[in-house]
């Protein structure tokens, strides 16, 4: 596979026959992808939780309310208890990594404590997605994926990760590349 067939900064849209209660009818900002592998974050599995949380547990003095009431989404199966943060990279945070070439657009995850710090004070990137968890791919493994069939793919769509309802963004991602009923959709792949 060549860089330029690499899916940074991608949304993956699980196809409807995938069954695993990890990803069944998710949609997976994909932060990096290189011949070693990838890694994504699960955009439309909100948790229980609330930003509260993760404040409490890191004992960040909240001085911005309206920051505890930021949902805290299921960002995939691995190392569920580190959080993650996708936003804008309007700034630099100590670990911050942009998920896009140089000559493109694109967002940063961050995983250091101190957007968290701003967030608390009411600074800090306007959207953003809180996540615990990440899914992730050994070298080879999403593209195996792909040819099988599992997961859609599409240039990102800031919208759909910031604004659109946790519960409408399947479909919505899917509707990017003309796909308007996920459920019609066949997962068998044909070969000439």
């Amino acid at each position: 596979m060549t860089q330029a067939t690499y899916l940074n900064n991608h949304l993956l849209i699980a196809m409807p026959s995938l069954q695993d209660p990890n990803f069944n009818q998710t949609v997976i900002y994909v932060c990096e992808h290189s011949s070693k592998g990838a890694i994504g974050i699960v955009i439309n599995r909100p948790t229980d939780l609330s930003l509260d949380y993760i404040f409490g547990q890191m004992d960040i003095k909240v001085a911005y309310e309206p920051a505890n009431h930021i949902p805290v989404m299921q960002g995939g199966p691995i190392q569920t208890e580190r959080g993650f943060i996708l936003h804008n990279p309007t700034k630099a945070y100590r670990s911050s990594l942009k998920t896009y070439p140089k000559e493109q657009e694109g967002l940063a995850v961050t995983t250091s404590q101190d957007i968290l710090e701003e967030l608390a004070m009411g600074k800090g990137p306007k959207e953003i997605l809180v996540a615990l968890g990440y899914a992730g791919w050994e070298a080879g493994q999403l593209e195996e994926e792909m040819i099988q069939n599992v997961w859609l793919s599409c240039t990102t769509a800031p919208d759909i990760i910031f604004n659109t309802p946790f519960d409408k963004r399947w479909e919505a991602a899917a509707a990017l590349i003309g796909i308007h009923n996920m459920h019609l959709v066949s997962g068998d792949t044909g070969h000439a």
